[in-house]
């Protein structure tokens, strides 16, 4: 799954906001099931790698990180929403490739 930011704005730029991101997707995907295999975060876009169980729907994983993600961002560092002018962390597009 890969994803980007609003306008592909740089958000996580030091080693400390790049952590903040990756703690809160680990924690989301804890909460749902999903296994993140691998995941880097750069500082306009999100690479993972993840396995869930099939009950699920690979769209409806990406809204419960995509979503929730942005939910715990903002909270954490609402300073970001200046710097994008829409106040969305995420852009609405992603990518998904499957592995069988």
């Amino acid at each position: 799954m890969v994803w980007v930011t609003k306008y592909r704005k740089p958000v996580f730029t030091t080693p400390k906001l790049v952590q903040d991101m990756k703690d809160a997707i680990n924690c989301l995907a804890d909460n749902h099931d999903v296994e993140i295999q691998s995941m880097k975060v750069m500082p306009d876009h999100v690479h993972l790698l993840v396995s869930f169980n099939p009950k699920l729907a690979p769209a409806d994983v990406v809204k419960i990180l995509k979503g929730s993600s942005a939910r715990l961002w903002f909270t954490a560092h609402p300073e970001t929403k200046r710097k994008l002018w829409s106040g969305h962390l995420w852009s609405p597009s992603y990518y998904i490739g499957m592995l069988g």
